[in-house]
C-alpha cells in the first residue's frame, strides 16, 4: 500500500491565508495530527521576497504597487523576489521528508523540478534545469520557479516542507507583474509562460489536474485515490 496525500484546488486565495494555512499544516503534521498535503492554487498579484532579502530587486514603490493592486510579503523561504498572480498555478506541498529514509532537501527540490519537467514533455516541450538556478527552464527562459522552507520537526528526526513551485500558465504573465522586478535576483534571463511556449490556451484548472499524475509518480504516493480527490474539487 502506498502513501496517501490530500490534494487540493481552489481558484483564488490571498497570499496570507496561504501562508497561515501552510503553517497550520505544518504544525499539524509535526504533531501527528494531520497528513501530508499539496495544496494546488491562484494567487491575486502578489510579490514575495525570500530570505536571501534583496529589496533593490523589487523595481516599484509601495505607491505604484497600491496603485497596481499587488501585496507584498517578506516571507520565510529560500530565495529572491518572485511574483504570484492570476494565470500561474501555485503548488505548495507540505510533506514530510523522513531523515531515516534518505530523503533530503537537495533530493526533493530536483524531484520537484522534475515533476513539472515531465508535465511539459507531456505537451511536447523539451524543459530542464540550468546550472547554479533553481527551478525550470526552457532555454534561457524561466517557466517556473521553486522556493522553498525545510521546517525541522521537533519530535523526530526530518524536515516537513512548505511553500514550493509557481509554474507560469497565461500568455503575458510576465507584463502581468515580472515587469516590476528582478526575478529571483536574475538579470541575464527572462521568463516565459506555457501559453508563450506552445501557443495554445490552457487553463490553469486543467493543468493542475493534469500535473497531479507526475507528483505521485515522483513522490510515490498512491494515484488512483487522489486524482479523483482533485477531480471533485474542481468540479465544486
Amino acid at each position: 500500500m502506498g502513501k496517501s496525500i490530500e490534494v487540493s484546488y481552489t481558484p483564488l486565495m490571498e497570499y496570507a491565508a496561504a501562508w497561515d494555512k501552510q503553517k497550520e499544516i505544518v504544525r499539524g503534521i509535526d504533531d501527528g495530527q494531520q497528513g501530508e498535503q499539496l495544496l494546488m492554487l491562484q494567487h491575486p498579484p502578489t510579490y514575495t521576497i525570500g530570505s536571501q532579502r534583496h529589496p533593490e530587486h523589487l523595481l516599484w514603490s509601495e505607491e505604484e504597487l497600491r496603485a497596481r493592486g499587488i501585496a507584498l510579503f517578506q516571507i520565510d523561504r529560500g530565495g529572491d523576489i518572485t511574483y504570484h498572480g492570476p494565470g500561474q498555478l501555485v503548488g505548495y506541498p507540505i510533506l514530510l521528508l523522513d531523515a531515516a529514509k534518505g530523503i533530503d532537501p537537495h533530493r526533493y527540490l530536483r524531484t520537484l523540478e522534475q515533476v513539472i519537467i515531465d508535465y511539459l514533455a507531456d505537451q511536447g516541450i523539451v524543459a530542464g534545469r540550468k546550472e547554479e538556478y533553481t527551478g525550470v527552464w526552457i532555454g534561457d527562459l524561466k517557466i517556473a520557479a521553486i522556493g522553498i522552507k525545510f521546517n525541522k520537526c521537533r519530535s523526530r528526526k526530518g524536515f516537513i516542507t512548505s511553500h514550493g513551485f509557481a509554474f507560469n500558465i497565461a500568455s503575458g504573465i510576465q507584463q502581468a507583474g515580472f515587469t516590476g522586478i528582478i526575478p529571483c535576483g536574475i538579470e541575464q534571463y527572462g521568463v516565459t509562460s506555457l501559453e508563450d511556449i506552445t501557443g495554445r490556451s490552457y487553463t490553469v484548472e486543467q493543468v493542475a489536474q493534469d500535473i497531479v499524475p507526475h507528483f505521485m509518480r515522483h513522490f510515490e504516493y498512491e494515484q488512483p485515490e487522489h486524482e479523483v480527490i482533485l477531480q471533485k474539487r474542481l468540479n465544486d
